[in-house]
């Protein structure tokens, strides 16, 4: 017990510098600064939610991923610059405005496919000319029209038999761990209203697109 305390001291004595710099640490971090920063990451050409893209923020190793629905949340500095990351999409940054008055802040990032060009490919169905040419004289075409509506109308009925079929086990199974994960991810919260529904948000933007909300002598 000795020991530990005259650690402790002869610590004190020689490295008080690092004990004042946390405390500076501590001090340039005020409560004023800090603001709850959510929002949604929707895709550009779709408008819909993109789900697991990563929030960071730049040069600090913080951040979080957004969950099935595009929605984040979580806490952030004003004049922070957030990246969003998705694999197949452009990052995009954001940065934090360092004027607000209220410690809550929504965003809707958009982010735009990163499109990857590939060389040119043509794919051959047979490997040679006599291939082709024997293929095609051993091709068995249905002979009549009959044949052939009678085969095109089992397809149909088969498809209208599919969409009668209730949901099997897995599907119900994954619809039952996306509400599990939601009641996960707003545990001890408030849960989200329905001003960050993607979905609706993905429809007003669209309409807003379309001009649905011009005045009548605009048009």
């Amino acid at each position: 017990m000795k020991n530990g305390l005259f650690a402790a001291l002869l610590f004190c004595l020689f490295f008080p510098s690092l004990s004042q710099n946390s405390q500076a640490q501590s001090r340039s971090i005020r409560n004023e600064d800090l603001i709850q920063f959510s929002g949604v990451v929707v895709s550009s050409d779709s408008l819909m939610p993109i789900p697991f893209t990563s929030v960071i923020i730049r040069n600090a190793r913080r951040g979080t991923v957004t969950d099935y629905y595009g929605f984040f949340s979580f806490v952030a500095m004003k004049g922070d610059t957030i990246d969003f990351q998705y694999t197949g999409f452009k990052t995009a940054s954001y940065i934090l405005p360092d004027t607000l008055k209220n410690h809550h802040y929504s965003i809707i990032q958009v982010l735009v496919l990163d499109t990857i060009e590939l060389r040119e490919m043509v794919v051959h169905p047979w490997p040679s000319r006599d291939e082709f040419r024997r293929s095609f004289s051993e091709l068995s075409l249905p002979d009549s029209d009959i044949r052939r509506a009678r085969r095109n109308f089992e397809l149909a009925q088969t498809r209208e038999v599919q969409e009668q079929v209730p949901y099997d086990g897995s599907i119900n199974f994954k619809y039952a761990q996306v509400q599990r994960q939601t009641q996960l991810y707003t545990a001890g919260q408030f849960p989200s209203i329905s001003v960050l529904n993607p979905l609706a948000w993905a429809s007003f933007i669209q309409a807003w697109k379309d001009g649905a909300f011009r005045k009548k002598e605009d048009r």
